[in-house]
């Protein structure tokens, strides 16, 4: 089955403010069939790679890394906002199109030189997916894949990860003037 999945992603202008294109993943999600799909479709580059765990970034990552993992048959490793997880954490900030943030990974959340599928909705300058990485590498696993569903070009985060293997399904190109979240 073949899907065009920008047929089911709503751009919609000046949210959540000015000046910014969000992507809603909503009615991709609300569609079982196309939705099934995308997580399959996101897993299959990696389905003959000898991948140990796949990690999620929280939130919307959750929605894909997941089902992806149980896909695969690996377990899945939720990297998370600040405070939100209950053991010893590494932490990696990082900058955003918009300002700052920080994620938090469990301190024995892989063997050492795992090798981690990194999975999460949207790609937009690669910071959100490079302080992932670095979490993943103090944890003690390696990065041998990143797919996510949408990359925003113009933002040119895929320059980060040349070292990387990167799976994108849906690549947007034209949004260089506006500032691109998901």
């Amino acid at each position: 089955m073949y899907v065009n999945y920008e047929d089911f992603i709503r751009s919609i202008p000046n949210f959540p403010e000015e000046g910014i294109l969000f992507r809603d993943i909503t009615p991709l999600l609300n569609d079982h069939e196309v939705y099934s799909k995308a997580v399959r479709d996101m897993a299959a580059p990696y389905l003959n790679k000898k991948i140990d765990a796949v990690a999620a970034i929280e939130s919307r990552g959750y929605l894909f890394g997941a089902p992806v993992a149980n896909i695969l048959g690996v377990p899945l490793v939720t990297i998370r906002k600040p405070g939100k997880l209950p053991f010893t954490t590494y932490k990696a900030s990082y900058k955003l199109e918009y300002g700052e943030s920080t994620l938090e990974i469990h301190t024995d959340s892989f063997n050492k030189n795992a090798n981690v599928l990194l999975v999460d909705d949207l790609i937009a300058t690669g910071g959100t997916i490079i302080a992932a990485i670095q979490l993943i590498e103090k944890a003690g696993g390696k990065v041998s894949g990143i797919s996510v569903l949408i990359e925003l070009a113009e933002l040119e985060g895929r320059n980060l990860l040349a070292d990387y293997k990167l799976n994108t399904l849906i690549t947007y190109a034209d949004d260089k003037d506006q500032l691109n979240l998901l």
